[in-house]
C-alpha cells in the first residue's frame, strides 16, 4: 500500500498488512488474526428489518478459522426474513466479503466482516435485500454501459441529558454550529472517526439545522431530552457498498451514543416545527472511472438527464423503501427543505431532485485566494457533480430504496417499459425558484404519497416496473406493502390536524416518537 494512503483513519487491517482491503485474502486474514491475538470473528449481515445483525465465532485453531473464512456458516432464514421465508426451508448462508474485514470499534479482540447471504446451492439468495439490490446494480450496467455510485446523507438527532443550560442553540438553529453552542461535537468526532476507520469513505459532518433544547414526550426514553441533530456525509461510492456503509455507520452511532448515555434516532420526525431526519442520496453516472455528468459546456449530460427522467417517473412508488413510516409524511410538508411534488431544479432545496454545485469547469479555488501558492494542484479533480434525490429519510430500506434507484436508472436506458421517454419528463418537471411560492408550477407537478397506505397503493399499482426483469421478487414488493398498510395512517394527518390543540399535540407526538428505532 502506497504510504500516501496511510493516515491515522486508515483502516486498521489494511495498515497491518500494507495492502488495500479490495485485495484481501483468507491468508491475510489468518495472518491479521495471529499477529493481533483477535480471539473471535463477528460475522455482520442486514436483516428485513434493514438493522444489522451478527454472529460472533471464536478462533479456536487455524484449521477451523480457515474453514470459516471460506464457507461462511448457516442461519435460520426464516427469523431473519421472518413472513416471507418458510420455516421449513429457512436455512441460508452467511459468506464473508473478505475486502470488508474491520477491527471491531467496541470489542478490539474481535475481527468484522460484512457477509452475503447464499442458498444451500451456493448462489445469491434472491429475496435478501443485499442481493436484490446487487441484481439491481448490473441491470443498471447492462442496460447504459455505465457505473453509477452513490453517497448518502445521513441525519440523526442525539438525544442527552443536559448538563448545562448555557450557550443554547435556538429552535430550529443548529445548522452548522460549533463549540458551545453545538454539545455533542466531540461526541460526532468519536463517530466520525470510527466510521472513517471502517468505510474509507466519509466525505465531511456536521451539527444540521434541528435542535430543540427539551423534548415533550409520552416515551420515557427521549422525554425531557435535550436534542442536536447531526449529519454525516458520505462519498461516491458503488450502490452495494454505500448501503453496506449506511448500514453499518447506523450501528456505530447508536452504538458510541449508547456508550455516553445517550440516545441516537434515525427517526423522521421528532417535532413538528423542527427540521426531520432525511437521508438524501446523490448520484454520479461514470465512463471508464470518469464522470459523465456535464458536458463540455457545464450542461447536464444527457445520461444525467435521462437519470433524472428515470427518478422523476420512479419517485412516487419509490416512497415505499424510503419512508416507511407515518411519521415519514408529517416530515414531507411544505417549506422545511422537504419535497412534496416530483420536479428537479439547480440549487433548489424544495424540489425533490436537486441539481448542486459540483466544480464543474473549475481548478484551484483556492489559488484565487492564496496568491503565495504558486504550484498548481497535483491533478485536476474534473467535474464532482451529482444529482440529489431528497425524498428517502432515516427510516428507509436502504439496500432497497438504493436498489430503486438502480430500476429507475436502468430503465430510463432504452426500455420500452416506460409509458414516457426520460428526456421527455426531466424536460417536463424542470422548474426554478420556490415551488410553494409559485402555484400555476404546484399545480402542474405530480404529488407524492401522502400517507404509508398511499405509498402501499402506488407501489402495488406499480410493481411490474420493479418485478420486471427479475429484479424484485414479489414476496418482496408484497412485504413491503404490508409494512406500510401496517401503519394504518390514511387519513391520520386530517384527523390530528381536527383535535383541539392539547390533543393533536399529544397525537402527533405519538405517532412521531413511537418508532424512534425502527430502522
Amino acid at each position: 500500500m502506497d504510504d500516501e494512503r496511510i493516515s491515522a483513519l486508515a483502516n486498521p487491517v489494511s495498515v497491518l498488512l500494507d495492502k488495500p482491503s479490495r485485495e484481501l485474502t483468507r491468508q491475510d486474514i489468518i495472518q491479521v488474526i495471529k499477529k493481533s491475538a483477535i480471539e473471535r470473528i463477528t460475522f455482520h449481515y442486514t436483516g428485513l428489518d434493514g438493522k444489522l445483525k451478527e454472529m460472533k465465532i471464536p478462533v479456536l485453531d487455524r484449521r477451523q478459522i480457515d474453514q470459516i473464512l471460506a464457507m461462511g456458516e448457516r442461519v435460520d432464514g426464516s427469523s431473519l426474513f421472518k413472513g416471507m421465508v418458510d420455516p421449513g426451508l429457512s436455512d441460508l448462508y452467511v459468506v464473508p466479503v473478505y475486502s470488508t474485514a474491520f477491527i471491531n470499534p467496541f470489542d478490539p479482540l474481535s475481527l468484522d466482516f460484512v457477509c452475503r447471504y447464499l442458498t444451500k446451492d451456493g448462489e445469491p439468495a434472491p429475496f435478501t435485500m443485499d442481493n436484490i439490490l446487487a441484481r439491481a446494480a448490473s441491470f443498471f450496467r447492462m442496460k447504459s454501459g455505465l457505473e453509477i455510485r452513490a453517497l448518502g446523507e445521513l441525519e440523526f438527532f442525539l438525544l442527552s441529558r443536559p448538563e448545562s443550560e448555557l450557550y443554547s442553540a435556538g429552535r430550529q438553529r443548529g445548522y452548522h454550529n460549533s463549540l458551545p453552542f453545538v454539545k455533542n461535537g466531540p461526541v460526532l468526532d468519536e463517530m466520525l472517526r470510527a466510521i472513517s476507520m471502517i468505510t474509507g469513505a466519509i466525505k465531511y459532518a456536521h451539527s444540521e439545522v434541528g435542535y430543540i433544547d427539551s423534548i415533550a414526550s409520552a416515551f420515557e426514553e427521549i422525554d425531557g431530552r435535550r436534542a442536536e441533530q447531526m449529519e454525516i456525509e458520505f462519498l461516491p461510492r458503488p450502490l452495494e457498498e454505500t448501503a453496506d456503509s449506511l448500514v453499518i455507520s447506523r450501528w456505530i452511532i447508536r452504538n458510541i451514543a449508547f456508550r455516553h448515555g445517550q440516545v441516537a434516532t434515525f427517526a423522521p420526525k421528532l417535532d413538528e416545527a423542527v427540521a426531520g431526519n432525511g437521508l438524501h442520496f446523490h448520484l454520479e453516472l461514470l465512463k471508464d472511472g470518469q464522470s459523465v455528468m456535464t458536458e463540455d459546456d457545464g450542461r447536464l449530460s444527457e445520461p444525467a438527464r435521462r437519470l433524472i427522467g428515470g427518478l422523476c417517473r420512479f419517485a412516487d412508488s419509490l416512497t415505499a423503501f424510503g419512508n416507511t413510516l407515518a411519521s415519514s409524511y408529517l416530515r414531507l410538508v411544505p417549506d422545511h427543505e422537504a419535497p412534496t411534488r416530483v420536479c428537479w431544479s439547480d440549487l433548489n432545496r424544495s424540489a425533490l431532485i436537486r441539481v448542486p454545485l459540483g466544480w464543474t469547469n473549475l481548478t484551484d479555488l483556492a489559488g484565487r485566494l492564496n496568491p503565495q501558492q504558486r504550484e498548481a494542484p497535483a491533478e485536476r479533480a474534473g467535474s464532482r457533480q451529482t444529482v440529489e434525490l431528497r425524498s428517502p429519510d432515516g427510516s428507509a430500506l436502504i439496500h432497497l430504496v438504493l436498489a430503486g434507484i438502480a430500476a429507475a436508472a436502468g430503465r430510463a436506458f432504452g426500455d420500452s417499459h416506460l409509458d414516457e421517454d426520460p428526456l421527455a419528463t426531466a424536460e417536463k418537471l424542470y422548474v426554478s425558484g420556490n415551488i410553494f411560492k409559485n402555484r400555476e408550477i404546484l399545480s402542474r407537478l405530480p404529488k407524492l404519497p401522502a400517507s404509508c397506505a398511499e405509498s402501499a397503493r402506488l407501489l402495488l399499482k406499480k410493481r411490474s416496473l420493479y418485478e420486471k426483469d427479475g429484479l424484485f421478487p414479489a414476496g418482496v414488493i408484497d412485504y413491503t406493502a404490508g409494512l406500510l398498510q401496517a401503519e394504518d395512517d390514511e387519513g391520520l394527518h386530517e384527523k390530528i390536524m381536527s383535535l383541539p390543540e392539547d390533543k393533536r399535540l399529544e397525537a402527533i407526538r405519538h405517532v412521531m416518537h413511537r418508532d424512534i428505532h425502527r430502522h
